[in-house]
């Protein structure tokens, strides 16, 4: 399908539409450039045909919204538990998270480090492909395990990796479906000592009978798929482009990789959501998965969260937030806000996940949440239906992120001021940077202090700590009573008012 975009171009460029709503109104544009400025001058209006296919991604289809008509939202062990959460751990997690977080949207949970052989990285060692869960972590099965989450009110969900094993038995016993080098020696990489070779037939229908078997036997409907695009050569999509590894396959095959993603969105069937991990939008992940990693682990084992994981965190999110809810989701890894974070970073990571509308899963032990951090949880429930207005990456991270909000009652921007330095900052924010008008009077209200901070008009001057954020929600002045804030949701009105 051709999706037309228009680009506008000039030393000042401001569009609006006179619906509230967006919808259903004209859009207007205003250029402007001085002619005296050499490198400011021109004025340009273009088409530009099949945009996103072109540019950025091949494969590039609309999300399919029958199957996933929503962000999806859950939680899951690993970023704290690392590989040693039981099923008695995640079933005490599971009935806090009923209790206090699935009133307020919470849909799945997702069930990591389950396969024989899974207590301790790496992942190579892992039991994979045997279908077999750990006897001591989960001892009375996956399927039994989804059962319990279904009763608690959630959608189960489940980690895969599905290219290679660490059993040696298993490899033995199919020892043709594994690539070897011209020595005969088996190769590995991050997905197993043994990795499969995906050129066969034979291996791609285990796959597909694998995942069949966790959706339809077992009722996981939702599948987090690791070892994927990822940055290095370890990762499936890069190794099996390798040229050494091409040469070791038994079969002919043109695209290995999308052949094998095919394979599991055929197993898990076409009601099923399906997380590529770390999946990336220029691969054909995009083909068949509704929404994918945006960077690597912000927690690295044995790590606690630290700055530099939050600092992670949202320098991916906003790299490829320009084909959030647009291409697929966009995953920014679990949103943590435990008492390892002090509040102003707990603070700001709950922004940088939800202000955008990502997908939001939690990995905090629940079970050991403070009142005060389980809150900003719920403040991020249900997740704002957001899409980016930047359709290209964005590599620095910005001091000022804005959401602009139009309801059929009222139309307004949230705005989130960053200090993401080690120091003291003050952030001057110009109204006529967020495309509002100078010359208008604002009402602007804090919403982590809960403060109005009164009628502003041209600019904002913002002290900030180190590490820290302010969201504000700023509505022009009208004349008359009017809403300004709530204490529901970061996004202020945008998912709690009618």
């Amino acid at each position: 399908m051709m999706v037309p975009t228009l680009r506008f171009a000039g030393e000042r460029t401001v569009l609006w539409t006179d619906s509230p709503t967006g919808a259903g109104g004209k859009f207007q544009a205003q250029l402007q450039a001085e002619v005296s400025k050499a490198d400011a001058s021109v004025i340009t209006a273009e088409i530009v045909p099949d945009y996103y296919r072109s540019r950025f991604a091949p494969y590039y289809h609309l999300i399919n919204r029958k199957r996933c008509p929503r962000v999806p939202t859950g939680w899951m062990a690993w970023n704290l538990y690392f590989d040693a959460a039981t099923e008695d751990d995640n079933l005490a997690e599971a009935r806090v998270g009923a209790r206090y977080l699935k009133p307020f949207g919470l849909e799945f949970w997702s069930i990591e480090s389950w396969q024989e052989n899974s207590p301790r990285l790496p992942v190579s060692k892992f039991g994979n492909l045997t279908m077999r869960a750990s006897a001591e972590e989960f001892p009375h099965g996956m399927k039994w395990m989804a059962d319990q989450l279904r009763a608690l009110g959630f959608r189960p969900g489940i980690w895969t990796v599905s290219f290679g094993t660490g059993d040696e038995k298993f490899y033995q016993e199919h020892r043709d479906w594994f690539l070897h080098d011209r020595q005969g020696k088996p190769m590995s990489n991050w997905n197993g000592t043994y990795v499969l070779d995906p050129s066969q037939a034979a291996v791609r229908q285990f796959t597909e009978q694998t995942h069949r078997q966790m959706a339809q036997e077992w009722g996981y409907e939702f599948f987090k798929t690791d070892g994927m695009s990822g940055r290095n050569s370890g990762y499936s999509a890069h190794f099996f482009e390798r040229p050494e590894v091409r040469a070791a396959f038994r079969e002919a095959c043109d695209d290995p990789y999308g052949k094998w993603i095919e394979a599991v969105r055929q197993g898990i069937g076409p009601d099923r959501v399906l997380l590529a991990c770390q999946g990336h939008y220029t691969g054909p992940d995009l083909a068949w998965c509704d929404a994918a990693r945006n960077g690597g682990d912000i927690v690295h084992f044995p790590e606690r969260p630290d700055w530099a994981c939050y600092l992670r965190q949202a320098h991916a999110s906003q790299a490829q937030l320009f084909v959030h809810n647009l291409l697929w989701y966009s995953d920014p890894d679990t949103l943590l806000v435990g008492e390892f974070a002090p509040l102003n970073v707990a603070r700001l990571a709950t922004t940088v996940v939800a202000l955008p509308g990502q997908l939001t899963f939690f990995g905090d032990k629940l079970t050991q949440l403070a009142p005060d951090r389980m809150r900003l949880l719920q403040q991020t429930l249900p997740v704002c239906d957001v899409r980016p207005l930047d359709l290209l990456p964005l590599d620095d991270l910005k001091p000022v992120w804005d959401l602009k909000l139009r309801r059929p009652f009222g139309a307004w921007d949230v705005v989130s001021v960053f200090n993401w330095s080690d120091a003291p900052s003050t952030q001057r924010v110009a109204f006529a940077d967020l495309g509002l008008d100078s010359k208008q009077q604002y009402l602007v209200y804090e919403f982590w202090s809960q403060k109005f901070l009164g009628s502003r008009r041209d600019h904002l001057e913002l002290p900030l700590p180190p590490h820290a954020n302010v969201l504000l929600s700023v509505h022009a002045c009208q004349d008359r009573p009017q809403f300004v804030s709530t204490d529901r949701h970061v996004c202020q009105g945008g998912v709690e008012l009618k």
